[in-house]
Formats: structure tokens, sequence, C-alpha cells
């Protein structure tokens, strides 16, 4: 089933959007992580589609040519929120099934925890809930693991990290699993820098404020992959302490960070059983 390319304003932004599926199937908007845009959910909407599901799948402010503002302040969390609901509101969707993964994860559970009459069901791939970070850096037995995990982060943050991401042909991100195809996109102008912007805005300063998310009260589901390097055990399991309702968790063995391209079918089966609830 063809996916349709849409091109959808939210304020002064436009973003790349493609949706598929049935025309009267549940809607289910899928959210991206760092540094690839929505394709790295063709196979999971592929399945869905079969499924009886209709996918949306947006590439985020910065990813999408027409939504990529100068300045790191415009990439702050709220904004990344208020870009999802406005793409909801620009396709009419009252209700969504909410999937994200990565940084895509960090913005599904504040859109699931701050506007939760507005999704039916989150899946969360490999991010769990930033109040689960916190604990899992903070806590003694663990702090070393998942403090050891995210020190990439200085370096993205650093000025210089689009140059030294980028030489080479990408070798740092190919080493890290990012395909030529997703590399290509991030060798536009602006477009890696716009991406890094996500972490400059929100990792730096009080994080713990900006990243601060209330419990999710919706049907949830976790999904982690123990061969993650980037987000551990601690922070994935703990997740299940701040949701409010029925909670899954998912563990994906000898799976690396990139569960939607690598564990397709099994995230795909996830997100349709929370449909169950139509």
């Amino acid at each position: 089933m063809e996916t349709e390319r849409r091109e959808i304003t939210v304020g002064d932004l436009t973003f790349d959007v493609r949706v598929g599926g049935p025309d009267h199937g549940p809607w289910v908007l899928m959210l991206h992580g760092f540094p690839v845009n929505s394709s790295c959910y063709d196979d999971v909407a592929d399945r869905l589609h079969e499924s009886g599901l209709r996918t949306i799948q947006v590439d985020q402010r910065g990813y999408s040519p027409g939504a990529r503002p100068e300045g790191v302040q415009a990439y702050r969390l709220e904004a990344l929120v208020d870009d999802a609901l406005g793409v909801l509101d620009a396709l009419d969707v009252r209700y969504a099934i909410l999937v994200g993964h990565d940084w895509g994860g960090i913005v599904a559970w504040h859109l699931a925890g701050k506007h939760p009459d507005r999704f039916t069901g989150l899946i969360v791939a490999s991010t769990g809930h930033p109040s689960s970070m916190r604990d899992a850096i903070k806590a003694p037995d663990d702090a070393e693991d998942q403090r050891e995990k995210s020190s990439y982060i200085k370096d993205f943050i650093a000025e210089g990290a689009e140059e030294k991401l980028l030489a080479r042909n990408g070798v740092l991100l190919r080493r890290a699993g990012v395909t030529e195809a997703e590399l290509a996109p991030l060798k536009e102008p602006g477009a890696l820098t716009a991406a890094l912007n996500w972490y400059r805005a929100n990792f730096t300063g009080d994080i713990a404020a900006t990243l601060s998310c209330p419990p999710v009260e919706i049907p949830t589901t976790l999904v982690w992959s123990d061969a993650d390097t980037a987000l551990g055990r601690a922070q994935a399991q703990g997740s299940g302490r701040y949701v409010y309702g029925d909670y899954r968790f998912c563990e994906l063995p000898g799976v690396d960070h990139w569960i939607p391209q690598k564990a397709a079918k099994e995230l795909a089966s996830e997100i349709a059983l929370r449909s169950a609830v139509f």
C-alpha cells in the first residue's frame, strides 16, 4: 500500500509528512530520533497498513527542509511537542496511537503525559520515561553505566560537532549504525546543525527542568533492546514507575539501538496490540 507525501504547514514551518494505510483505519503518529528522518519507520508502516492501521510519518523540526529555523532555542522540547500536535490538527486527526524512538521517544513521553486526551496508546522504543532516565543516572548502582552510555552527548553539543560527524563521509555515524541512505539528508546545508540543536537546546543549562515530564496515564508499551549502547536497562525497566495505567515492557534480545529498522516486525506487533483499544 503506497504512502502519500504531503507538506503540512504548522505556523511558519512546513513539514514533510507521509500518510498511508486504509482510509478509515485508526491513526498512528510515528516520531523518529537522531539522526535519521521518518524513513526509519518505512518497514514498520508497511506492516501496520496490513494490520488495518493508518500511519503518519513526520520529518520533524530540523529534518524537514521547510521546518529548519535558525538558532538553538528554536529546538526546545516544548516546540517539538507543539509541532506534533500541529501536524495532527492540520490533518484533522483528533486521536492517534503514539509511537516514538530515541529523541522521538522523549517527545512522545511528553505528548502522552501532557496531552493524554489526544492519544489512545503510547509505544516507545529505546527511550525510557525522562524521570526514569534521571533515576538511572543518579542511582549509585547504575550511574556509571548510564552516564557512560550518555557520554556521547557532550560531543554532540560541542562546537564543531558537525564537521567531526561528517568527516570521511560520516564514518562516525556509519560506525554507529547509520546507513548511507540515512546519512545523505544530513549532508544538506544546515541539516546536521538543526539535528544537533535538539541536544544543544535541551541538554544544557537546567536539564532536569527542561526534560521534566509528568507521569503517563494512557496504555503504554516500552520496547527496549539489550544490545543498545546508548540507553541502558535501568532507564528502560524503571519507566513502569511513571506509567499510571496499563504497562507492558518488551525486551528484544540481540537487537541494537536501531529498533525501527532492525526489529520492524516486533515493533509493529507491539503497536498493533495497542490498537486493540479501538
